[in-house]
Parts: C-alpha cells; sequence; structure tokens
C-alpha cells in the first residue's frame, strides 16, 4: 500500500488546485450544509459559541483556497470575505494530518506548519475544539477514508 501512496498524493497536488476554481457559491452551500450536517450535536450542545458573530477564516495557501467561518442564528455559516478575528492558515497536507488525527495539532501549530495570525485566544479556542471533535460525528466512509488518506501521508512524511 505505501507503494502507491506517493502516486496518490501526487494526484491529489495536482487535483486538489482545482477546487479552487469551483465559483465560491458552490463550495459555500457545500461546506456549510456538510458542517451544519456533521457537527449539528456540538453545535446543539453550544461548543462552537466562541465563534458566535465573530469570523475566523480558514486557509488552505498551496490551494489557493479560503473560507470565512462563524456562527450565526441557525448555525455555521460560510462566507468568501467578513472582517476576520482570526486566520488559521496552512498547506492542504497539515490540513489532512490534523483533520484525520494523524498529527498532534500542537505539533503542527508549534513546527508552524498551520499557523494562528490574528486574536490568538479565538484561534486557540478553535483549534481545541476541532482537536475535541469525536470522529464518530463524520459518516463512517468519510471517516475511513479521511483516516486512511492521513496514514498514508503520515507514512510518507516519516
Amino acid at each position: 500500500m505505501l507503494i502507491r501512496e506517493p502516486k496518490l498524493l501526487r494526484l491529489a497536488d495536482k487535483v486538489l488546485p482545482l477546487a479552487a476554481k469551483v465559483p465560491f457559491v458552490v463550495q459555500r452551500l457545500a461546506l456549510q450544509q456538510a458542517l451544519n450536517h456533521c457537527l449539528a450535536e456540538p453545535l446543539r450542545a453550544g461548543e462552537f459559541e466562541p465563534l458566535r458573530d465573530r469570523w475566523l477564516r480558514l486557509q488552505v495557501r498551496d490551494l489557493g483556497l479560503a473560507w470565512c467561518v462563524s456562527l450565526g442564528r441557525k448555525g455555521l455559516l460560510i462566507a468568501q470575505d467578513a472582517p476576520t478575528e482570526v486566520t488559521i492558515s496552512g498547506n492542504w497536507r497539515e490540513f489532512l494530518l490534523l483533520a484525520s488525527r494523524q498529527e498532534d495539532p500542537d505539533t503542527l501549530f508549534f513546527r508552524r506548519r498551520l499557523l494562528i495570525e490574528g486574536d490568538t485566544e479565538l484561534g486557540l479556542a478553535v483549534k481545541n475544539l476541532i482537536d475535541s471533535l469525536d470522529s464518530d460525528l463524520l459518516p463512517p466512509w468519510l471517516w475511513r477514508n479521511l483516516e486512511r488518506a492521513g496514514k498514508g501521508l503520515a507514512a510518507v512524511s516519516a
């Protein structure tokens, strides 16, 4: 399996930048619906309150993608531009390692592979929130593939 992983990563490096060509309205619709669906339980529990009426910018530098995220009355909101208080940025591979839990979030931030700029307190609250989310919130097929991709990346990066 490890022999195929570098090929898959090279393919991802070529295919993922195409996401920047998807109209933002489509990105927003897909992300907003997916996040609000998958995170419905922690949203109801108030875990995202630090983002209420405050904007966080998530920026995937190597793909040229960025989304502003906030918590509104009906759940998480995605915008193209907003008065953001904090930006979390990095390359897609670092976000994959974070999302698949293959690398400790603190390590990614301390090694400056992921950056928090702006309101550090809000950024750390969001980082801790992401780290505390249970993988069971995702559909099993999505978590399996995310974890598999992250393990492949971690093995190649080691």
